[in-house]
């Protein structure tokens, strides 16, 4: 008989968590800690990535680093960092991102470029840099893992006026795709996240704009993401339970980017 719960353990596991300082990427990493991982986590900023140290630390293992990870020094920075710690990283999470909204009339070459660099660019340059970490744990029936946090806008066109977030997440979408297939022959899964709506501080200035009714309005199942739908998710891509999928895009928003 199958032990389900060592089915999604990630127990004795190390993992990386980008933008973990916040929103979607704490979710995630108090997910791994908590479950018995050891986890990094970035973000540009050092204190917040401190007070998100501190915060996981009172559940397990966690370390983090201040990295600007729309730069390739600032991917080399963080595998640095991680090879201080450990010579394999079993799960890599490029949650990192940003966004920019400006009519189209007004819309910013920096605008453009920087979310280019930070959703798309960042990603593809610290999988590279990681990959004979990634390589150090894989196996063929326990493969490393690669994340990459997307969004609903990659689906399908938006709404708002955030040109370059949209594009960018399609963008992520594709290279997951295009990195499942190179890496499965290393025993490397490469899957994707897209979420919809969550009540993060990326969010804030949507929310305000728009109203939240008038976002969950939006959404099939009417609300807004909660962490426990991230927790959950996050265990399932994280742990064996997923070990025969790859170049997957699982939409979490409630419908939106689906069946709407």
């Amino acid at each position: 008989m199958i032990n389900v719960a060592d089915l999604y353990s990630v127990k004795g596991r190390f993992a990386v968590v980008t933008g973990g300082s916040r929103g979607i990427g704490l979710d995630m990493a108090k997910a791994l800690v908590a479950s018995g991982a050891t986890v990094v986590v970035s973000s540009r900023k050092e204190q917040a990535v401190d007070a998100a140290v501190e915060e996981l630390s009172l559940h397990g293992k966690a370390f983090g680093l201040a990295a600007d990870l729309g730069t390739v020094e600032g991917a080399k920075a963080l595998t640095a960092f991680v090879q201080e710690k450990t010579d394999k990283v079993d799960i890599l999470v490029n949650n990192a991102g940003a966004t920019w909204g400006s009519t189209l009339e007004e819309f910013p070459e920096d605008g453009w470029d920087k979310i280019m660099d930070v959703n798309v660019k960042g990603p593809f340059f610290l999988t590279q840099a990681m990959l004979p970490l990634l390589k150090g744990a894989a196996e063929k029936d326990a493969p490393a893992k690669v994340i990459n946090i997307a969004s609903v806008e990659g689906m399908r066109p938006g709404v708002m006026e955030t040109y370059s977030y949209g594009v960018s997440k399609a963008g992520l979408i594709h290279l997951t795709k295009h990195l499942a297939g190179q890496l499965a022959g290393r025993h490397i899964t490469v899957n994707a996240i897209a979420p919809g709506p969550f009540a993060t501080k990326m969010m804030q200035g949507t929310i305000a704009m728009a109203g939240e009714d008038n976002i969950a309005g939006m959404v099939p199942l009417k609300r807004l993401g909660k962490p426990e739908d991230v927790y959950a998710l996050t265990l399932y891509l994280c742990s064996g339970a997923s070990n025969y999928v790859t170049g997957q895009v699982v939409a979490l928003g409630g419908g939106l980017g689906t069946i709407a």
